[in-house]
């Protein structure tokens, strides 16, 4: 037995020295322990080989039972605890009280007076929708996500293209071609396992707006059309849902947070007709600033997180007008009309 038992150390201990894993090192001495029960089950008693081997096979078998029995005690322990309690590191832990990797995640929010573990509870159990996953909708996406946003919904029919990356940065190079939503629902999950993302690969239309945004809580619109803008418009003033809107032309961007079911103007309020074509180019027309939408749509996310928290004073009836050529800021008051078609009977 003494021989065995030296044979089973040398094995152990090359093992760890040339680097192989624990369980090949168990398997390897479970061949050992194999080969010594079959000695003395198949050779004669007096066979020197069966003697220096304990020279019967019942100790053997009796160590093989005890170390069965462990190995199955053990299992049987780990799975009672996995049943018991869920890992804390597991992406499937998106509701619900927090696990300890998102508190450590979170940390930074929680310490701020005006957030605090309430107002990252409230990002937690908050649905937003972001309408475009382009310019704007890239950075409104990445911070939400690591802000803790629990559920984010992303619409847009358009697909990623090379065009797109000086600015788009939640999309790569290696996406292109890939439908815009999905590719930014890999890049968020990867960022943050702890939310869900509900991708939807289609234009919004009359059909669906008013439906799909009534299921969410606050509407983020980065789109670069007014025809889908008044439309995102219509459709959170009829659902009661709060509205931050960004623009982007060139150097210069703004926002504002329309929500007239709590005194503030809607965007048709301000903006009562979209302006001729030439007068507001596109920025495929008339160009823009790779980092511009990354400053006004990480702005868009701060008054998303303002309004989901209740920190501070979100940019009701106010909007920021941001020129990036000459590094100025500019606010100006925004004001509900009275007569306006869309909101004017909303008191």
């Amino acid at each position: 037995m003494v021989l065995v038992a030296i044979l089973a150390a040398v094995i152990w201990g090359a093992g760890a020295v040339i680097g192989s894993t624990r369980e090949n090192r168990l398997k390897t001495l479970g061949v050992l322990f194999g080969a010594v029960i079959g000695v003395n089950l198949l050779l004669p008693e007096a066979h020197p080989l069966r003697a220096a081997t304990g020279g019967s096979a019942a100790p053997w078998l009796l160590l093989t039972g005890f170390v069965v029995l462990a190995f199955v005690y053990g299992r049987g322990l780990q799975y009672l605890r996995r049943r018991a309690a869920p890992t804390e590191d597991g992406p499937s832990q998106k509701t619900g009280a927090f696990s300890e990797t998102e508190l450590n995640r979170y940390a930074r929010h929680i310490v701020l007076r005006e957030v605090g573990g309430s107002g990252q509870k409230a990002l937690k159990n908050a649905k937003v929708l972001v309408v475009g996953a382009g310019g704007l909708g890239a950075p409104v996406l990445q911070y939400l996500a690591a802000a803790g946003v629990g559920t984010i919904g992303v619409i847009d029919d358009d697909v990623v293209e090379n065009a797109n990356l000086q600015r788009q940065v939640i999309h790569t190079d290696e996406n292109i071609g890939m439908a815009k939503v999905f590719s930014a629902q890999m890049a968020l999950e990867a960022q943050n396992p702890f939310v869900t993302i509900r991708p939807y690969h289609r234009r919004l239309d009359d059909e669906i707006a008013e439906t799909l945004i009534s299921d969410y809580d606050i509407v983020l619109d980065g789109t670069d059309n007014f025809e889908t803008r008044y439309l995102v418009n219509r459709a959170c003033v009829a659902a009661g849902v709060p509205l931050i809107s960004g623009a982007l032309s060139q150097w210069e961007g703004q926002l504002s947070v329309f929500d007239p079911a709590r005194g503030a103007p809607c965007y048709q309020c301000v903006f009562p007709q979209a302006p001729a074509a030439h007068l507001a180019p596109s920025c495929a027309q008339a160009g823009v600033i790779g980092p511009l939408p990354g400053v006004i749509g990480s702005m868009m996310a701060v008054e998303a997180i303002k309004v989901i928290t209740g920190a501070g004073a979100p940019l009701r009836g106010q909007m920021v007008i941001y020129d990036a050529l000459y590094g100025e800021n500019r606010v100006i008051g925004v004001s509900k009309r009275d007569d306006c078609t869309i909101c004017g009977d909303i008191s």
